[in-house]
Parts: C-alpha cells; structure tokens; sequence
C-alpha cells in the first residue's frame, strides 16, 4: 500500500507531466490515468511517482491525435511489442495523412500558379470485347481496388497468352462521383477470350463517341482533367449520357500500374 507520504499532489503531478488538472480529470473519467488515492470527502486526487512514465506516454500519444480507445489498447498490451505495434500503426497513418496533405498543398499551389489548359479531341472507339473485374468501391478503397484489379488481369494475359487490343481502361458511374462509391470495372480488351479463373468475366463494350482529355501528372490533380472535358462538351453540347472511361497509356513499363498516363473519356455525341 501506498504511504500518503509517497503521494504527489494533483499540481505537482501537473508540473511533472505537463498536462493540465482538467486533462488529468479527462483521462481519469476515460479511464486512462487512474489516481493512486482520491480523498473520499474533497474529492482531492493524488498520484504516485511511478506514475509519471506513463503520464507522458499518453500526452505524446494524444498529441500524435492517438484515438482514446487506441490510447487505452496500447497501455493494456500485455507486452512492448503489442503496444508498440499500435503506436506504429497509428504512426503510419499519420505519415499517409500528412503526405495526402502535402499533396494538397502542393496541388493548390500549381492551381495558383499554372495555367491549367487540358486540350480536349473527340474519339470514335469500336465494340470491344474485353476480360473485366467489377467491383463496388468508394473514394477511399478504389486505389487499393484498382491496383489489384489490374495486376489479376494482367496476370491472366500473362498466364493464357491471350493478345491485347488496347490500353487497360475503367469505367466509373455516375454515382461513384455523386455518392462517393459504385461499381467500377476494370478492363482490358482483348483479342480472344481465355478460361476465366475467380472473378474475372468478359464484358462486350459497344461502341461510343468520347471527348478526349489527356492526362499526366500527379494524381491528385487529375480532376483538371475531368473539368476540361467536361466543360468542352457542355459549351458546345455534345454531353450524351453514359459513364465516364478512364484509359491507361503506359509512360514505359507497361507493368508498372501507376506509371501511365491518364485519358479521361466523356460519352460524346
């Protein structure tokens, strides 16, 4: 049992921690800090030395924006690699997050600087055939999607010897835009179809008239693309219903999947 005399008062546990009364009152609520001895009559809360450590993890934990429940998880892992193993998780994203948000700025920089003229041409494209993957995705899980979409199918010609006929393409509906998710299908047309292993189907594309823009750059900034062309067929009146095609044209290897660039393919009349 701890001696009174062993006790830190709430201000001196303040000044060695660096977090306020009001804070040491949260995380007593939240059940993260629990006080060594709360006086049953004022109410007076007092710590024992011991636990100044962990006082400290979890302001720097909550200063990296470390969720309460995760805060809590890590301070009851059973050893340091567990705990460890939630903090560098969050780490991690916190990393993703800051680099998205770089992106950003560097994004609105070029918008304040450049001149973002996208040239816009009109494309007739004919009825393909094609081996395609669908899959219902949002805004924050089509990238992961589309990387494996894209690498089964590629394995597929890979394994079947089956010959290509164009660039690998997507179709996104207009609900992916408005709603933040849909059905996306990858594709790659083909010249014949192969035995079709999992989820890989043959879809027949018809045959429709695109206006045209042509992409490469960061992929952040791909929605120039899709603001040209959609404001080229809006002045001159040739927006026909239809789903949006995304066209990739590798830049070298045509291996690497995020190494293309982009067309943007608008339903034309």
């Amino acid at each position: 049992m701890t001696a009174m005399a062993d006790l830190l008062s709430i201000g001196d546990f303040s000044r060695m921690t660096f977090l306020t009364v009001k804070a040491l009152r949260h995380y007593h609520d939240v059940g993260l800090l629990e006080p060594a001895r709360i006086d049953p009559h004022t109410g007076y809360r007092s710590y024992r030395p011991e636990q100044v450590a962990q006082a400290r993890l979890i302001r720097r934990l909550r200063e990296l924006d470390l969720p309460v429940d995760d805060v809590r998880t890590a301070l009851a892992a059973p050893d340091e690699e567990s705990r460890n193993r939630v903090i560098v998780e969050h780490l991690e994203r916190m990393s993703r997050q800051l680099q998205q948000t770089q992106d950003t700025v560097d994004s609105l920089r070029r918008m304040l600087t450049e001149d973002e003229r996208i040239e816009v041409t009109h494309r007739d494209e004919p009825a393909t055939t094609t081996l395609a993957i669908r899959g219902d995705v949002s805004g924050e899980t089509v990238v992961s999607w589309w990387i494996e979409a894209f690498t089964e199918l590629h394995r597929l010609l890979a394994v079947s010897g089956v010959e290509r006929t164009g660039p690998d393409g997507a179709v996104f509906p207009t609900e992916f835009f408005t709603d933040g998710a849909g059905e996306v299908v990858a594709f790659v047309p083909v010249a014949s179809v192969p035995a079709l292993p999992g989820r890989v189907e043959v879809v027949e594309r018809p045959a429709v008239r695109y206006a045209v823009a042509t992409y490469d750059g960061p992929m952040v900034d791909l929605d120039a693309a899709y603001s040209a062309v959609g404001r080229a067929v809006t002045e001159q009146a040739l927006s026909a219903e239809g789903p949006v095609v995304e066209r990739y044209l590798p830049n070298g290897d045509p291996e690497d999947l995020l190494d293309h660039v982009t067309e943007v393919c608008w339903p034309s009349r």
